[in-house]
């Protein structure tokens, strides 16, 4: 538990006043290095006949156009970063609907900056440098496993860099290393609970773990009781992306377990209607922007993160929190962490030539885990298909989803003109996790 004693950095506890004239003074600066370094934020100010210099409070941010993940994806791979390629140290990158990813370059200074604010993140969630932290996201493109692990290196902590995957194995290093946080998405934490009770004989409140750092996806209530309940811990909730910089964005403190604090030094968020972009007080629901202080790499202006929430005013810190994420403005769901479209899926299927672009996701809950299933029709003029032909095109479609999205998938093919259709927009998805999430 964080105590009086434990250090906090001086702009966790300034005043409104100090966090706003630094927001103002860094503000300034991204919108500059922005304009000046990135031709697609000259082109988009220059559109709407915005400049920096017009930039004289917080609140005229409004003045500038907002960022999308299209933006990103229209000057793939590259042509979003504001530094010379030689800066740049790291790339990672998410996830995007035409098959392209979004991308994201760090300088040092960024890959600096990001430790210093997981380390403040875990600080935040109780770690100190005598902690032991089981790293169980994702190492790769994904933000999640490096983020967590440069971090938690930074705090001063032991890493043990687990990666996802491997859950008997995890299970029995908790037990034989005997870490005190571990950072996972819920879903899959609770699939090693499984296994750690299966281990301990019924029963994984007595392993070492008192803090569990949870993100990547969303999750309820319920799930967070369920978790602390059968593995004797505080979980609590990190929140990040990859095109503002990683996990660590916002966290939620310990001592108040009411929502992650955004970290507004580094970051300065938004609230917007969704469809019309109009700003949003304080309080009130809609979609969540933010524009990077920052960042040298990939700044980014009024980022449209489609996370549906609201601000709520500072408890254990100065800096504001952020409600818990009601859902998202967009099609896209999240499948064990990984962000995946309809669209994406759509363009993995029509390059199958006995395929019809006619199909319906459903999302499931097994266990405690997502799960996704397709339906695709066949095409009138593939009919004749035999059955072990139709089971070879559920086995190339199931591969090259797994290659191109990264998921797994139970595809299933039907006859032509099984499926429903619709008036206008297809409805594409089925989200059959409502129940379970109750």
């Amino acid at each position: 538990m964080i105590t009086s004693t434990t250090k906090l950095e001086p702009i966790e506890t300034a005043s409104v006043d100090e966090l706003q004239a630094l927001q103002t003074q860094r503000m300034k600066w991204t919108l500059n290095h922005a304009y000046n370094n990135v031709p697609m934020y000259k082109r988009k100010f220059d559109a709407v006949g915005v400049h920096p210099d017009d930039f004289k409070e917080l609140k005229d941010i409004r003045l500038f156009p907002c960022t999308t993940k299209q933006d990103l994806r229209d000057n793939y791979p590259f042509d979003t970063f504001a530094v010379p390629m030689e800066q740049i140290v790291r790339i990672h990158a998410s996830s995007g609907t035409t098959g392209k990813p979004t991308v994201v370059g760090y300088t040092q200074k960024d890959i600096d900056t990001w430790a210093d604010i997981v380390a403040r993140s875990l600080r935040a969630a109780g770690g100190t440098p005598k902690d032991k932290i089981h790293v169980a996201y994702g190492y790769g493109l994904f933000t999640g496993g490096l983020g967590a692990h440069y971090g938690a290196e930074r705090l001063g902590a032991t890493v043990i860099p687990m990666s996802g995957g491997q859950t008997e194995k995890q299970a029995q290093l908790i037990r034989d290393f005997r870490p005190d946080m571990i950072m996972v998405t819920p879903s899959w934490c609770l699939n090693l609970i499984e296994e750690l009770e299966r281990q301990m004989g019924g029963d994984a409140r007595d392993c070492s773990l008192r803090v569990g750092v949870f993100g990547a996806e969303p999750w309820t209530h319920a799930m967070r009781r369920e978790i602390e309940r059968r593995l004797g811990i505080t979980a609590l909730d990190i929140y990040g992306l990859s095109e503002v910089m990683g996990p660590g964005v916002a966290m939620e403190c310990l001592e108040t377990t009411d929502g992650p604090t955004i970290w507004e030094d580094h970051f300065y968020p938004e609230i917007v209607n969704p469809i019309s972009g109009t700003p949003l007080e304080d309080g009130e629901q809609g979609e969540l922007l933010f524009t990077t202080l920052t960042k040298e790499a990939l700044p980014v202006i009024r980022y449209r993160t489609r996370d549906l929430t609201r601000l709520l005013p500072g408890t254990a810190r100065t800096m504001r929190r952020m409600d818990r994420i009601t859902g998202r403005s967009d099609d896209m769901l999240i499948i064990r962490g990984v962000n995946v479209f309809p669209s994406q899926l759509e363009e993995e299927i029509v390059k199958f030539e006995h395929l019809a672009p006619h199909y319906q996701l459903e999302v499931h809950r097994d266990g405690h885990l997502d799960t996704l299933s397709v339906k695709v029709e066949l095409k009138e003029s593939s009919l004749h298909l035999s059955h072990e032909q139709r089971c070879s095109v559920c086995h190339q479609l199931r591969h090259r989803i797994k290659s191109m999205v990264g998921i797994s998938t139970e595809i299933s093919i039907v006859n032509c003109g099984s499926l429903p259709r619709s008036e206008g927009k297809a409805i594409r998805v089925s989200d059959l996790r409502q129940a379970a999430n109750q």
